[in-house]
């Protein structure tokens, strides 16, 4: 049985944000499913880490709620975020440009001894 859900945001590309509403909304979904829920952020998702770029992206035309609204939602009902140190690096992302969300650095070894773990739902984005 699954007791906790992985995302991964690798192919997530912050230049089409109609691609990046459904991870926060499942990893939402999830957290009120009482699963554990982690969400890593690799590549140009990292971005989303950045103070300013998520508040200005909507997943549709009709802007009613930003991609970071969808993450605040994720956050704060259980979900913890991660991500890579060189794709933050990579994305201007630092402890003043950081969004208070991102709960922890960690790298590839740690994405990938949780995903294979007994129990664990690995989704990528």
């Amino acid at each position: 049985m699954v007791k906790k859900v992985v995302i991964m945001l690798l192919n997530a590309n912050p230049e089409l944000p109609a691609t990046l509403g459904s991870p926060f909304f499942q990893a939402t979904a999830a957290a009120a499913m009482d699963l554990e829920v982690e969400v890593y952020f690799a590549s140009r998702a990292a971005s989303l880490l950045r103070k300013g770029v998520a508040e200005n992206l909507y997943p549709g035309k009709k802007r009613e709620k930003s991609i970071y609204a969808f993450m605040k939602d994720a956050h704060a009902a259980g979900a913890r975020f991660y991500a890579c140190g060189a794709a933050l690096e990579e994305n201007g992302v630092d402890d003043t440009t950081r969004i208070p969300e991102l709960d922890e650095i960690r790298g590839a070894a740690t994405f990938l001894t949780t995903a294979i773990e007994d129990g664990v739902l690995t989704l990528t984005y």
